[in-house]
């Protein structure tokens, strides 16, 4: 049966000579495998390219509940990025949020509030200057942690200065155990969170040493509440290109 859906490249492989299996979080159905055929080819009208990681697509899709890998009958670009693509720190951005949906989504089911911020973040990263830009990675963590079903409880205060990754809360105390924030990073971790436009996460203002140590302790975060998370590829490549 034919669906109209949007969708997210995640991943693709190549298979045979001309043909690719695409790895796409949709809107419809979550994450899907689909096969493409002919989309290597070198003639000129093979259009493998709109199956880069990141590109966001029109698609219309075969979809049978007992298959796990379906076909895609027609796709397009459904967003034109304008500088993500040619940006080296927007990319690695962007492959870093791809990374880390590749490695949070495990089940093929709808979820639309998620689909819907992962598609607006690779937007506001294509249009947002870089002080900007340099935040999403951190922002993006803390909210897909939240559309996961673990996010962050209370608010930073005087009185609860500590955040405490463990248990996902602001405590008046540090925990008895080294999963937790102190004061200073509690407080930046809080003012990410509660931003509610893009732009806003301008205002935060960090070094590049603090983002660093605050993506690692957000994806300690993950593997907290999601034992089966495997260990990120792109941090590394990501620091190096922010610095």
């Amino acid at each position: 049966m034919l669906h109209k859906t949007r969708g997210i490249v995640l991943r693709t492989v190549k298979y045979g000579e001309t043909s690719a299996i695409v790895t796409i979080f949709t809107e419809l159905f979550g994450i899907q495998s689909y096969m493409v055929n002919g989309v290597r080819s070198s003639k000129p009208k093979a259009k493998g390219n709109l199956f880069q990681p990141g590109n966001i697509l029109e698609l219309v899709v075969y979809h049978y509940e007992q298959k796990t890998i379906q076909r895609i009958s027609e796709f397009k670009l459904g967003y034109i990025y304008t500088s993500l693509h040619f940006n080296i720190v927007k990319n690695t951005v962007a492959l870093y949020l791809i990374e880390l949906l590749q490695k949070s989504l495990k089940q093929p089911e709808q979820n639309l509030e998620l689909y819907y911020f992962s598609e607006a973040a690779l937007a506001a990263l294509d249009q947002a200057p870089l002080g900007i830009a340099a935040n999403i990675p951190l922002y993006f963590t803390l909210k897909l942690a939240e559309q996961l079903g673990f996010r962050l409880n209370g608010r930073f205060s005087e009185y609860a200065p500590f955040l405490d990754l463990q248990e996902g809360s602001f405590t008046d105390l540090p925990p008895h155990h080294n999963n937790y924030l102190d004061a200073m990073n509690s407080e930046i971790t809080d003012r990410l969170f509660q931003c509610q436009e893009w732009e806003q996460l301008g205002e935060v203002v960090m070094n590049k040493d603090k983002r660093r140590r605050l993506l690692y302790a957000y994806l300690d975060f993950f593997k907290l509440h999601m034992p089966d998370f495997q260990e990120m590829n792109s941090p590394p490549i990501l620091h190096e290109i922010l610095d």
